[in-house]
């Protein structure tokens, strides 16, 4: 009898523990995600208040050249985009709706830059990613063969001011985001940055001009970065369709959206990313490993850390 009531004390504490520990974690990561989703939010509302920005010197070129019923619409599509990331943002709750104000934003860029080569008399730009330097720079205009500081070298699209300074031997204009007392570079600030690069790349999945990197990587709404998914009670999922993102990369969902523009084709289920280990794990800004020793940037390519499950 004693012995029975010793294992029921035990057992007793055992569950106490656990559920104190459970709990621990789990303010810690709302904690966590509460922070992510100040900083990402700010991200978001400086590349909103940016294109405005453009918007209005582009409506001074508008003013002083005649469009015709094409290009009334490309500046009409612009205006409704902007509004639209507008909208987005204000609506914003979680680190995963970013990624509907920066795919409002990268169609608004193709269409402004639409209108500018109309007002110059220029062939309409090809629909290209945006610059992987910087989005807010517009669709890319080529690629190039680029490689950080002690990386291996991969092809990445750019715009063409980027593609000048990389041939002239300069730095090309970096997106950079707040990251402690410092800024860093978007691609290592961490995952909640997930879904603010999906909105603008996701769209190109699969139409060949995005590398495998970001496909493995930036394409993803769900990733595992928040430790294994929240449960189905409204909380924060790594997998982005309910699923767990701990093991096997998650379910991944449907990364094309269906108000993106798409460029070839919604990048659809796609299998969902799995591939075991390959995309799977957690976030390490030290580099660009993609875990397992899979995907495009593995290896350590660059820097040698892990850039799992983004």
């Amino acid at each position: 009898m004693e012995l029975l009531i010793l294992v029921l004390v035990i057992g007793a504490v055992v569950l106490v523990v656990r559920t104190v520990n459970r709990n621990r974690e789990r303010q810690a990561l709302e904690s966590r995600r509460a922070a992510d989703l100040v900083e990402v939010r700010k991200v978001a509302d400086e590349d909103v208040t940016r294109f405005g920005e453009d918007l209005q010197r582009l409506d001074t070129d508008v003013l002083t050249a005649e469009l015709d019923d094409a290009g009334r619409q490309d500046y009409q599509r612009a205006l409704d985009s902007y509004e639209s990331a507008k909208e987005s943002l204000a609506r914003v709750t979680d680190p995963d709706d970013v990624r509907h104000v920066t795919e409002a934003l990268e169609d608004g860029r193709y269409a402004a830059a639409c209108v500018r080569a109309r007002v110059d008399g220029r062939p309409l730009p090809t629909r290209r990613p945006p610059c992987f330097f910087n989005p807010a720079h517009g669709p890319s205009t080529t690629d190039v063969q680029w490689s950080p500081p002690g990386g291996e070298e991969r092809q990445v699209p750019v715009c063409a001011a980027d593609a000048d300074r990389l041939a002239q031997g300069a730095d090309p204009d970096v997106r950079t985001v707040r990251q402690g007392v410092g800024r860093v570079p978007y691609w290592e600030a961490g995952p909640a940055y997930g879904s603010w690069a999906s909105g603008y790349f996701s769209g190109y999945a699969t139409s060949g001009l995005v590398p495998a990197f970001l496909l493995s990587t930036m394409l993803m709404p769900g990733w595992g970065g928040y430790g294994g998914g929240w449960d189905g009670d409204g909380g924060y999922d790594g997998s982005g369709d309910g699923g767990d993102n701990g093991g096997d990369g998650g379910d991944g969902g449907d990364n094309g959206g269906d108000g993106g523009y798409d460029g070839g084709g919604d990048s659809g289920d796609g299998g969902g990313y799995d591939g075991g280990g390959d995309a799977g794990g957690g976030w390490d800004p030290g580099g660009w490993d993609l875990g397992g020793g899979g995907g495009d940037f593995g290896g350590g390519d660059f820097g040698g850390g892990d850039f799992g499950g983004f």
